[in-house]
């Protein structure tokens, strides 16, 4: 006699539902992901909108200003050693502030790794963590007469071809042999986790960036 076909057998609905809530979790999880990783700028930063991106991490041309040149910035980088609070120089470098709070609302630099650190200073921006990487375009030169590059003074990297539209550093000391000839648009200055800036290592990232104005 052959042996009568099973009966298919609808799953227990409690097995459904715990199957059913494990989807929506994952699902809210690479929102989630998705929104740490691409923030939606908001409040005063809701106009800050990166140029049109062209590939990865590569946009057409350095955004538009849309911060008020009157008023004051902070931000606070969020590494994984802990938080350094900056506050910007507006007036010096308008163009490499701007371009730097337009990224870092957008989440630009989220996860980004300190790929380089030596003695003095501690270099980040690159979104391929090798220093040969960048945002698609440069930034002009900003020069600040008789600028001092103390300790906790945050600058844009510079190429041969000129400064770099994202990558930047913190200074642990002195700049080696006095004040650079060339400008590296010293855009802010560390007021609050300066020894946060001495325990960085090539194996430390920016987890977040939170930019506040006033």
């Amino acid at each position: 006699m052959i042996p009568a076909q099973p009966v298919p057998t609808r799953a227990p609905i409690g097995a459904l539902a715990v199957v059913l809530v494990i989807i929506v979790l994952a699902a809210a999880a690479g929102v989630g992901l998705a929104w740490a990783a691409n923030p939606t700028p908001n409040g005063p930063f809701t106009k800050c909108k990166t140029a049109p991106l062209v590939a990865p991490h590569q946009y057409r041309s350095a955004p538009p200003t849309c911060i008020d040149l009157n008023k004051p910035y902070s931000a606070t980088i969020l590494t994984s050693k802990g938080s350094i609070t900056v506050s910007f120089l507006v007036g010096a470098t308008p163009v490499s502030v701007n371009n730097f709070i337009v990224l870092a609302v957008n989440g630009f630099y989220t996860g980004d790794r300190f790929f380089r650190v030596e003695d003095w200073y501690g270099q980040t921006g690159d979104p391929t963590n090798t220093g040969r990487g960048g945002p698609g375009y440069g930034l002009p030169d900003e020069p600040a007469p008789n600028d001092a590059w103390v300790p906790g003074s945050l600058g844009m990297a510079r190429f041969p071809d000129g400064v770099s539209g994202s990558q930047f550093f913190i200074t642990k000391a002195p700049w080696p042999g006095g004040n650079p000839s060339l400008a590296y648009n010293h855009f802010a200055t560390v007021t609050l986790g300066f020894d946060i800036v001495g325990q960085l290592t090539t194996d430390d990232r920016i987890l977040r960036i939170d930019v506040k104005k006033g």
